[in-house]
């Protein structure tokens, strides 16, 4: 009991409770079978019971223990607990057999009997189990060591136990008929004694795997093999009887045998993960006495065998043949072992000298400074590459300060690194890095790195230059913050200023302020004088900028890329707003017209650039990125005021970009969702008052329920911000382009369907010439569009509403000649609104040209812009076009404008824009009602439709016959003194050279 107290008194692992509860367990059961030996189990009859088949059940539960856990397990030690399921199979097994005798069959057990042969079979299984427990050798000689080691253990063990008490065993009985009864009894102790060895033998070599189960292995062995070396002796075999005491610690070592695989199991599942590298531990005291016990454990054996020998001696017995043969044995085996630990030991010195000089060799001509410093921090030692490093000789620098070496700006950090590494775990942090100047023979600072360790109190240096890497480190960090083109700091390291403006001590400064600065007109100078000239004028702007920022008071500049700058003015703590405003805003003018100022450039020519400047004040808890995006709206919003200019921000300017944004975001999914409505605008002859065209206009109804027009929404959406910075232009027209697209669609849709009613009138739909070119948009997209709604290509009148210079004339030519060809009229939308119509009016196939609402709405009180509206429609005229004048809201336009030879007519003096229902019924009427004048009226025809390569002209929705009823002719008209000639095609009228 006391060994299995010391056994359960070791935790094995740290389980707290659940590993304490099974070992309280047994140490009960093992008392409780003591506690019932020493009382005698109340009967002989249940004594002999208990002693006989409680042994077997014990032993049989160790093997089924053993037996489960070997065989739901892999690995080197799997056959070992396999070895001892079978070692305690055969104790069950003899046990068995005791108490068939005893118990069953009533009679005592003879000797010899099968259950010694069962208890003889214990100890091999047991044996070879316990080697492999041990920890491998892996060399021969180690082999050949524990094989001596376990013969000077199990030889000492037999020089004593046969000088106390095998020699008279062997004697006893006397006789030829007692020879099988002295085999056995000299077979168990023999056996016994080996078992003690390799139990001896384990303790001192096992294996660091499962090291409690296999604790717990070794004292359940002990515990059966103390009991098996009571059992041999005579005087306590000439008394045993079954369910003695001796039988308890029999019981304690199968149960001990039997809980070690659970130990085992319970190491495994609380052991960490085997891929986490934990830094190495010195040893403990423990195991360093454990180690020096095993190194004189073969010395420990040879004493015993000498002190058994001399207790015969000193006892006046003879010393027989066993006892002599068992001792020399034990001489020559320590001898034999001595020899091989000698012939290790010195190829131990060899390996170590050779390594020695292996590790002298690598330090002697390593490019790193290896220094070793005392805890003083003297220099004790200094690696030859000093020189070559430091430029200073080993020597000299062996007994010098440490200190005296580093730079007093980097000493500070060094020391403080120092004491926080001496001050941590070794197991913890084994090394710690430095980075110092050092100074080297010629007296320059070099830049070192260090890796740190400890020795034997002091510190072990290895050092290397990094001077080189250092300075490759800060040029790399200034190509990072720094523009390659002007040098000046970048985006991020002007953000990084502007964070340390805002929150180191100066962060309660008043008046800091973000200036941004845009070049206004720098892309004509790269479109004109070319790109290196820009970049003279950028490097030339950022030194003038440099200039003009205070030096040494913390304000910067910086640029942000293309030609947008930026400045940061610290404050200088006044709190008067109007003061801190008028100094800023002082600045900022002073550096506009620096900037602002002509540049030479490229071969002496002198260009110039005005400058757009936004300010931004930080206000209390206003971020670095707030401030920098308050200063760039105030920028964009002084270009779409008028440039060359200074804003300064107000709150105002974020709530208008906040709104404009959202209300950008819904109107990109208002198509999506259905929020587009389609209204027509009747199209009428001005002659007649007959509908002949409808003009298609798409609305936007919010979800206030408000009808938006395109030119509304669209600049509602489209910022000045915007605008100017270009950001959102891929966007915007992006969204234009669907735009267009859905009110084509929807207006042939529509078309068709008033066709099919009954209804042919010619419908007008406004798209960009820039989708008509775009190669996104397929070549025959309008084409498929009339087939698949089985509307005539006659009926579709496209109307150009886009003048950008951008769009390739000569591909916008052969679009609409295409479409020309097939039917399709094209109207030039806008003209006399832009320069840029003229040169679409000279190069482009125009069947229409529409007057813009600027020409119409003064034409009656204004003569100027009357000469101008007259001789635009007497242009029209000569090229063969007919008119159409947009915004026609007033009686006395409509008057005005016929007199002056324009033929058709939209607005408000006619009609609105009309839904579905409404349209149909303005067409079931026909006409609207014309103002009459006393003067002489040009009568025009309805909107062309091509046929055959000419202009036809007739009464939209109606036959020939009667639209002449209307007074629109089918042929040409007769031209009258104050009319135009009949209209012809683009083709057919010479175009007069500009």
């Amino acid at each position: 009991m006391s060994a299995t107290g010391a056994v359960l008194a070791r935790p094995s692992v740290s389980g707290g409770g659940a590993g304490l509860l099974p070992q309280v367990m047994l140490a009960l059961v093992c008392g409780g079978y003591a506690a019932g030996a020493v009382l005698g189990w109340g009967s002989s009859g249940l004594a002999v019971f208990m002693g006989d088949f409680g042994l077997s059940a014990a032993a049989l539960a160790a093997s089924v223990s053993c037996l489960w856990y070997g065989r739901t397990r892999s690995g080197r030690l799997r056959p070992a607990w396999l070895l001892f399921a079978a070692s305690s199979f055969m104790a069950a097994l003899g046990n068995g057999v005791w108490g068939w005798y005893e118990v069953v069959l009533g009679r005592p057990v003879p000797s010899p009997s099968p259950a010694d042969f069962c208890f003889l079979l214990f100890a091999p299984p047991a044996i070879v189990g316990m080697l492999v427990l041990a920890k491998r050798p892996v060399t021969r000689a180690g082999w050949i060591c524990l094989a001596l080691d376990a013969w000077l253990i199990a030889g000492s063990l037999l020089t004593l136990s046969w000088s106390l008490a095998l020699a008279h065993t062997a004697q006893f009985g006397g006789g030829g008929e007692s020879v099988a009864r002295r085999a056995f009894s000299l077979a168990y102790p023999l056996l016994d004694i080996v078992l003690v060895s390799m139990v001896v033998a384990v303790h001192f070599r096992r294996s660091s795997t499962n090291r409690s189960a296999i604790n717990t292995t070794i004292a359940a062995f002990a515990v059966t093999v103390l009991c098996d070396a009571l059992f041999t002796s005579p005087l306590l075999r000439e008394h045993y009887r079954s369910g003695q005491i001796l039988d308890a610690g029999w019981f304690a070592g199968s149960i001990l045998l039997a809980y070690a695989p659970w130990v085992a199991r319970r190491e495994a599942a609380q052991a960490p993960p085997t891929t986490v590298r934990r830094p190495a531990r010195p040893a403990q005291p423990s195991r360093a006495s454990a180690g020096s016990l095993a190194a004189l454990a073969p010395y420990l054996a040879a004493a015993v065998c000498t002190l058994g020998i001399l207790y015969n001696v000193m006892d006046g017995r003879p010393i027989d043949g066993v006892m002599l043969f068992t001792a020399c044995a034990v001489v020559l085996a320590l001898v034999v072992r001595q020899a091989i630990m000698l012939l290790d030991n010195i190829s131990l010195t060899q390996e170590l000298a050779e390594k020695e000089n292996h590790f002298r060799s690598l330090v002697q001509s390593s490019s790193d400074v290896i220094m070793i410093a005392a805890p003083t921090g003297i220099l004790r030692y200094v690696s030859p590459a000093a020189t070559g490093v430091y430029g200073r000789d080993a020597d000299d620098l062996v007994g010098s300060e440490l200190a005296s070496l580093i730079h007093p700006e980097d000493l500070g950090s060094v020391v403080h690194e120092v004491r926080r590494f001496l001050a941590a775990s070794p197991g913890e942090e084994p090394t710690t890095r430095i980075e110092c100047r050092f100074r080297s023979g010629s007296g320059d600072w070099l830049n070192v790195e260090s890796t740190i360790n400890r020795h034997h109190g002091g510190l072990i240096f290895n050092s290397r230059d990094v001077t080189e890497r250092v300075r490759l480190q800060a040029q790399l960090q200034h190509s990072a913050e720094h523009d390659p083109l002007t040098d000046l700091p970048n985006r991020s390291l002007f953000t990084k200023r502007v964070s340390h403006a805002l929150a180191g001590r100066r962060r309660t400064d008043a008046g800091t302020a973000v200036l941004f600065i845009d070049l206004d007109g720098f892309k004509a100078v790269n479109d004109t004088v070319g790109h290196q000239a820009g970049d003279e004028l950028l490097v030339q702007a950022a030194r003038r900028l440099q200039e003009s920022v205070r030096s040494g008071s913390g304000d910067c500049a910086a640029r942000l890329g293309g030609d947008e700058f930026a400045a940061l003015i610290l404050g200088d703590g006044d709190r008067d707003t109007a003061a801190r405003e008028c100094r800023i805003l002082e600045i900022a003018d002073r550096l506009r017209a620096r900037l602002s100022q002509p540049y030479q450039v490229v071969g002496g020519t002198e260009v110039r650039v005005a400058a757009s400047i936004g300010v931004a004040f930080a206000e209390p808890g206003t971020s670095p990125g707030e401030l920098m995006r308050n200063a760039d709206l105030a920028m964009y919003r002084a270009k779409a005021a008028g440039k060359n200019r200074v804003e300064l921000y107000a709150p105002q300017m974020q709530a208008d970009v906040t709104r404009r944004a959202e209300f950008a975001t819904r109107l990109r999914t208002a198509l999506n969702d259905g929020e587009f409505v389609l209204l027509n605008q009747p199209v009428v002859e001005l002659a007649g008052g007959r509908i002949t065209a409808v003009a298609a206009q798409p609305r936007w109804r919010s979800a206030q329920g408000i009808l938006f027009t395109p030119a509304e929404f669209l600049r509602v959406a489209d910022s000045g911000h915007d605008t100017a910075r270009g950001g959102r232009g891929g966007e915007d027209a992006a969204r234009t382009a669907e735009l267009a697209r859905w009110t084509l669609e929807a207006a042939v849709e529509q078309a068709a369907e008033r066709r099919r009613d009954g209804f042919p009138v010619p419908v007008c739909v406004r798209l960009p010439a820039s989708r008509l070119v775009d190669r996104s948009m397929p070549p025959k997209s309008v084409e498929a569009l009339l087939a698949r709604h089985g509307l005539p290509s006659g009926a579709l009148i496209l109307e150009l509403t886009d003048s950008d210079p951008r769009v390739p004339l000569d591909e916008l030519e052969h679009r609409l000649s295409a479409l020309r060809r097939l039917g399709v009229r094209v109207a030039l939308d806008g003209f006399g609104s832009g320069y840029a119509a003229i040169r679409a009016l000279r190069r482009l196939p125009i069947d229409v040209l529409k007057l813009d609402r600027g020409l119409v709405e003064g034409v009656v009180e204004s003569s100027r812009l009357h000469k101008i509206t007259s001789g635009l429609l007497r242009i029209a005229g000569d090229l063969g076009m007919q008119s159409l004048a947009e915004g026609v809201d007033l009686p006395e336009q409509i008057v005005a404008l016929r007199a002056m030879g324009c033929s058709h007519a939209q607005g408000a003096a006619f009609s609105g824009p009309l839904d579905e229902h409404r349209l149909r019924r303005a067409l079931n009427r026909g006409s609207y009602p014309v103002s009459r004048s006393d003067s002489p009226v040009l009568v025009g025809g309805a909107l062309p439709v091509r046929h055959l390569g000419h202009v036809a002209l007739h009464g939209a929705g109606h036959p020939a016959g009667h639209a002449a009823g209307h007074g629109a002719g089918h042929g040409p008209r007769r031209a009258e003194p104050h009319t135009h000639p009949p209209s012809r095609s683009n083709t057919e009228t010479p175009v007069p050279p500009t």
